[in-house]
């Protein structure tokens, strides 16, 4: 009985060390969304960070910000929803396609 519990363990911790290198890669990986036609490019990493937003300079109106804030809002949350969706598919890849909450 004691050498499956010891097994177990191993396996557990592999897995853990897998998980952990993972998370790492996604911290690496980026996806990148833009509004207004390539106005406001966002850059999102797989930790859901922006790791960069560029804004082309014709699109800087003082008379009109609220529409730049628009294209900011809408590519923000364009480029988080494709970081959380490469994390779900790498999860899934992961886990065999096994739901198990809380891993992210």
């Amino acid at each position: 009985m004691g050498m499956n519990i010891n097994k177990m363990m191993k396996q557990v911790q592999k897995m853990q060390a897998e998980m952990m290198k993972l998370q790492e890669e996604l911290g690496e990986r980026t996806v990148e969304s833009t509004a207004g036609g390539g106005a406001v490019k966002v850059v999102a990493n797989g930790k859901q960070e922006l790791v960069a937003i560029e804004i082309k300079p014709e699109v800087v109106d003082p008379e009109d910000v609220e529409m730049l804030q628009d294209l900011i809002l809408t590519a923000v949350n364009s480029a988080l929803n494709q970081s959380r969706e490469m994390v779900a598919g790498e999860m899934r890849r992961f886990t065999g396609g096994l739901n198990i909450p809380g891993l992210f």
